[in-house]
């Protein structure tokens, strides 16, 4: 008799399962034993023996599946021939008046299990009483309060770009760190604006000069005139000249002021308190007025939320969305944690985009410790629109089924009960219930695992557990 110990525990393998996995086995002791067309003669054979003799025999405390097979004298021929050729064969078949049986012969084939261990084991009994904590619902007056993804930015962000043109010369700032209104970033080589400024106020001297002769000349023509050595056309020549001179030099004073603008703004500054970028020219560059960005730089605090809702979401809220129908604005951090301040709506877009079909929103937050950087994709939640009565459960109490979304309920005789519930949407750890529970319904919310339809309960409220649990903290 050959036993096959695979070491396995089969105690939930199907009968279909056995015999799959037996017949697998009985080709590879075939192979082992005989050559292949005696492989293929008997293999049949096996297979239908084990389904009409397939049975339970124990040996050494362990249950295993037996069977039995014929063979033909000529079938035993063949596969004692085969037999006596391998070394390591285990048997040899013998004959018995024309008819060989295999009493078992490969008995072992699969272990049911090990010891004395049933092959199953018992269910639990449904009507075992299991402890559960319950909360007795209880209707709550609230608005609509919803959530949506958003995005930071900066209350000023600004692209630091050069005025004038030029060589740059140096970096005045330590990238990414924090600079005030007006500290220097920049030096553009200042020598060719201040030689434009000398130029510019040589010009305004010499234009100063021509100026106080014209003046001269006018007087001396007016005296003339008054004495009619001069005719009336010479004295207005000489004082259409004054104020020719006079515009001049009008025109040279503010070319000195635009070179000492120009001089001035070789040293890029920033215009805002905020946090700089990083440079993107380095020492040596030539950069262009107006258009080579030189960096960036933002302020950040206060920051600025971008947000939308769609046109549905609108619509629960009883319309679109302003500062006055907007009762609180709070972030909630990547962590999950809750942003301490509150913010405040600053924009509203007036119409609905018709590309995204949502209303454009946007908050601000004080953001003093700089905690909130630009960019960081955070969630908002809106709270606006008229109160309503809802019920409020923990998270776990809520469960999902193909169905939709339900809770546990305990009856009269404290048995469970599913009932459908319609959510809305989350409030911290807490559900919002729009629908399906009424007012003193005990709610189970926890052992949820353990809970399954007409389940008795010994239910205990959350309050009195609370209590309890409190007081063994203090107590330790």
């Amino acid at each position: 008799m050959w036993f096959f110990h695979r070491g396995l525990d089969f105690k939930f393998l199907t009968y279909e399962v056995i015999i799959r996995v037996t017949n697998k086995i009985i080709f590879t002791v075939l192979n082992h034993l005989a050559c292949p067309q005696t492989v293929k003669m008997l293999a049949p054979k096996l297979k239908d023996a084990l389904i009409r003799r397939i049975g339970r025999l124990r040996v050494n405390g362990n249950l295993v599946i037996a069977f039995g097979v014929s063979l033909s004298s000529h079938e035993c021929d063949q596969l004692n021939q085969k037999s006596s050729r391998r070394n390591n064969a285990p048997c040899q078949l013998t004959k018995n008046g024309g008819a060989i049986f295999i009493g078992y012969g490969l008995a072992g084939l699969l272990l049911i299990g090990c010891g004395n261990n049933e092959l199953a084991q018992k269910a639990p009994r449904l009507d075992q009483t299991i402890t559960g904590t319950v909360m007795v619902a209880e209707p709550v007056s609230m608005p609509v309060s919803l959530e949506t993804i958003a995005q930071t930015e900066g209350a000023k962000e600004i692209e630091i770009r050069p005025r004038v043109g030029g060589m740059l010369l140096k970096r005045l700032y330590t990238e990414g760190m924090a600079v005030k209104a007006g500290q220097s970033l920049f030096l553009i080589d200042p020598e060719p604006f201040q030689n434009a400024l000398a130029e510019a106020k040589a010009g305004f001297l010499e234009q100063n000069v021509r100026v106080m002769r014209a003046r001269s000349e006018e007087n001396r023509q007016r005296q003339l005139l008054a004495e009619n050595f001069v005719s009336q056309r010479a004295y207005d020549v000489a004082k259409a000249d004054l104020a020719i001179a006079e515009a001049a030099l009008q025109a040279a004073k503010v070319r000195v002021q635009q070179a000492e603008l120009n001089l001035s703004y070789t040293a890029v500054k920033a215009p805002v308190n905020g946090m700089t970028g990083r440079a993107l020219f380095s020492e040596g560059a030539l950069v262009s007025a107006n258009t080579s960005l030189l960096t960036t730089l933002t302020q950040l605090s206060p920051i600025w939320v971008r947000f939308s809702f769609s046109d549905n979401e609108v619509a629960r809220f009883g319309g679109h969305l302003n500062d006055k129908n907007v009762r609180s604005v709070s972030m909630i951090l990547p962590d999950g944690s809750e942003y301490q301040q509150e913010g405040k709506l600053n924009f509203a877009a007036s119409k609905i985009d018709p590309l995204l079909g949502t209303q454009q929103l946007r908050a601000t937050f004080e953001n003093s410790d700089q905690r909130i950087l630009p960019g960081q994709f955070v969630r908002v939640r809106v709270t606006a629109g008229e109160s309503r009565a809802v019920y409020v459960v923990p998270q776990v109490a809520v469960l999902t089924s193909d169905l939709g979304r339900y809770v546990y309920v305990i009856n009269e005789s404290n048995a469970v009960m599913q009932r459908p519930v319609i959510a809305g949407d989350w409030i911290g750890k807490d559900w919002i219930i729009l629908d399906g529970l009424h007012a003193g319904d005990r709610v189970v919310i926890d052992n949820m695992i353990k809970l399954a339809p007409g389940k008795v309960v010994d239910p205990q409220l959350r309050d009195t557990l609370t209590s309890a649990q409190s007081n063994a903290v203090s107590t330790n």
